[in-house]
């Protein structure tokens, strides 16, 4: 079912949030601690992306993180103020290659999703049909996964707010799909949206920076468990303080902390 991290703030290490850390996600794609009954490791793929003064740069690859001899070395020079990444536990019956792995990415934007869509493909058939065929042809790859990415990217195209978007494509899912797994990650390097659907997430929250997880790092006691069905903003625009917010999905009960 997937772990996965966003954070902003300061430019930091890059391998201090992906590799380092006591429960990192190094660690958490072979001992995972709250997979919900939906696998046991993440061995399926991994990627990192970041922003570091410009466009995203995404690394992805379609074998195991902790397989990979080059990402110490790749990560530890680079530091950057906002980090998308991820490890995979592909769904059965879905491919393990290097573009099924999050973060899937557009222009400014990096997304993952953690989870699964129930009954797919022809579950959310009536969702794919609105997409642009185009869209449809040049997926990244056929997973729930990525059309999730496609769907929530047609609606920023059309100028809709990225929390608006993900939280529609949530319940415009579930709708069709119910008992599925949507824990969504979205973020531009400057503001971050996230839900947790059926699945685990927590958020810390520290005086200049955001991170929001499948599972926490470290043992930090600010970290916060994220409700479920709730969706989560967070921005960081210095020299201003880090922003949270925490709404309940599908009604008006939000509780924020700045």
């Amino acid at each position: 079912m997937c772990r996965h991290l966003g954070y902003l703030g300061p430019a930091v290490p890059v391998s201090g949030l992906v590799l380092d850390p006591p429960h990192s996600l190094l660690r958490q794609s072979w001992a995972p601690r709250d997979m919900r009954h939906g696998g046991t490791i993440n061995a399926d793929g991994f990627g990192v992306g970041w922003f570091a003064g410009g466009p995203p740069v995404v690394y992805r690859r379609s074998s195991p993180m902790w397989t990979d001899p080059a990402l110490g070395a790749l990560l530890g020079p680079v530091h950057a103020t906002g980090v998308l990444a991820a490890v995979r536990s592909a769904t059965v019956g879905m491919p393990v290659v290097e573009t099924a792995s999050a973060p899937f990415t557009d222009g400014r934007w990096l997304f993952s999703h953690n989870g699964v869509v129930r009954g797919w493909p022809e579950s959310v058939e009536s969702l794919a049909a609105r997409l642009p065929v185009t869209d449809l042809m040049t997926l990244d790859a056929p997973t729930d996964a990525a059309l999730l990415w496609a769907l929530v990217r047609a609606r920023l195209r059309d100028g809709q707010d990225p929390a608006k978007a993900v939280a529609s494509v949530v319940l415009d899912v579930d709708a069709v799909a119910p008992e599925s797994r949507l824990n969504l990650m979205l973020t531009d390097g400057r503001s971050l949206v996230a839900t947790a659907w059926t699945h685990s997430l927590s958020t810390l929250l520290t005086e200049d920076s955001v991170v929001v997880a499948s599972e926490p790092y470290d043992t930090d006691p600010r970290w916060t468990p994220v409700p479920d069905r709730h969706i989560v903003t967070a921005g960081v625009t210095p020299p201003g303080p880090p922003s949270l917010a925490v709404l309940r999905l599908g009604t008006d009960e939000q509780g924020t902390h700045d």
